[in-house]
């Protein structure tokens, strides 16, 4: 069984995505003339993806006449300038860092993919504070005739549930959708999926799918924040073994121990790494008298203050820092090569045993779309894994990182990382 995280903290370190549930799945926003009003409520380019506004243009999946695409003729992923998409701006956050996007994207509009027609249950674990909610709602109110139905715990919690209904039978669910590759992947071990199409995956790097079973959605990268004031770009180590040997970073460093991301890099250091070599590692970075706190958006904070001089977090807390305040001393380091320089990822699959199987595919390609990754990753700040969608701000590309030779399903393995935090006395 997949261990239970805890802390986990799924969610909890974004402001919450309010966006409200609209009367569900009976209409088709953007096709139908007429009572705009209420068939645009979900357009809007608020932060929540709650809000109205826009104008007539066909339905994603549609011809000029209102069939449907069919899967086997959904083209290749091919390049759009950026108003031939599905009302881009629409789908797009707002904001600072929300400038300067591209003028073109290469990939699958909405507008190129099936209509989605149907009844699915998404079991849905974490979805950063609402926002991966948001998108389905916004999915399924594009389409009059489809309805999703979330069930939303802890990545964990339901990735063990899936186990459990499939070893006794079947499950409910027709989609899982999680926001750590560990979680997917345990389900896709114990034969609880089926493999995606080649349609789906395609415009994926193989890193964020490495078997067919499941496939990546949105990145999130480790990172080290520090503060401009107490340290250059050029005083970051570029490898994370060299932290606890450098009296620099003595008493001026965070944590956040009960984090599943940090758990999740501490899991792949000792993968990469071993055992020994990670306990030397937490036990050193205790020597330099790590602060500990309660979750990665506090550390970043503590860095812009200036009560720390660097820490240890996934990328988008310091992108949310600086969306409030946008002149902190906050900057962000990435190691190279080893598990301080992970990519973990959300993903989805098709759960074993559904009887919605194509509609699944269909909808999971619509969470690869330009649209939704654009969506995503400019109201998340995560990275999209469309190679064609660049993160917000002046993060660097995901293809300009250089995380470990990892497969990230193994990050499943918890339980001994668990011990060995425990018994460091880091946990």
């Amino acid at each position: 069984m997949h261990e239970d995280r805890s802390g986990e903290g799924e969610g909890g370190h974004r402001r919450p995505a309010s966006g409200r549930r609209t009367t569900p799945g009976r209409r088709r926003f953007l096709k139908t003339v007429g009572s705009t009003a209420g068939l645009l409520a979900l357009a809007g380019c608020g932060s929540d993806g709650s809000g109205g506004g826009g104008t007539a243009t066909p339905a994603p999946g549609s011809t000029d006449d209102g069939t449907a695409t069919s899967a086997g003729t959904v083209p290749e992923p091919r390049t759009y300038a950026a108003d031939e998409l599905y009302n881009i701006e629409e789908w797009r956050g707002s904001g600072p860092l929300i400038e300067n996007r591209p003028d073109e994207y290469t990939g699958i509009s909405m507008l190129d993919l099936p209509d989605l027609r149907g009844e699915l249950t998404v079991y849905l674990g974490g979805g950063e504070g609402g926002l991966y909610e948001n998108l389905m709602w916004r999915i399924q109110n594009t389409y009059r005739d489809f309805t999703v139905t979330p069930r939303k715990a802890s990545s964990s919690q339901l990735a063990n549930t899936i186990i459990e209904e499939a070893t006794a039978g079947s499950s409910p669910a027709d989609v899982f959708w999680a926001i750590d590759a560990g979680s997917i992947g345990i389900v896709a071990e114990n034969d609880a999926t089926v493999e995606l199409p080649e349609r789906v995956v395609r415009s994926i790097p193989d890193t964020f799918h490495p078997t067919d079973q499941w496939v990546g959605t949105m990145g999130r990268a480790r990172s080290v924040p520090y503060n401009t004031d107490e340290f250059s770009a050029e005083d970051i180590p570029n490898d994370i073994s060299a932290f606890p040997d450098d009296d620099r970073f003595g008493d001026a460093m965070g944590w956040a121990p009960t984090y599943g991301a940090f758990q999740s890099f501490v899991t792949a250091m000792r993968l990469l790494e071993g055992e020994d070599a990670t306990r030397q590692w937490l036990e050193g970075m205790q020597e330099q008298n790590t602060g500990t706190y309660d979750n990665e958006l506090v550390v970043a904070n503590q860095v812009a203050s200036g009560e720390l001089g660097a820490g240890f977090g996934n990328h988008y807390y310091s992108r949310l820092v600086r969306e409030e305040r946008p002149d902190a001393p906050l900057e962000l380091a990435f190691t190279q090569g080893d598990a301080g320089a992970l990519i973990n990822c959300s993903g989805t699959e098709i759960v074993k045993g559904t009887d919605n199987e194509e509609l699944a595919a269909d909808f999971i390609h619509h969470l690869l779309s330009i649209e939704a990754q654009e969506f995503l990753g400019t109201r998340g700040y995560e990275y999209p894994l469309l190679p064609s969608v660049p993160p917000v701000g002046d993060l660097p590309r995901i293809d300009e990182l250089n995380p470990p030779d990892l497969n990230l399903a193994k990050l499943s393995d918890l339980e001994p990382t668990l011990r060995l935090l425990r018994e460091t006395g880091v946990l």
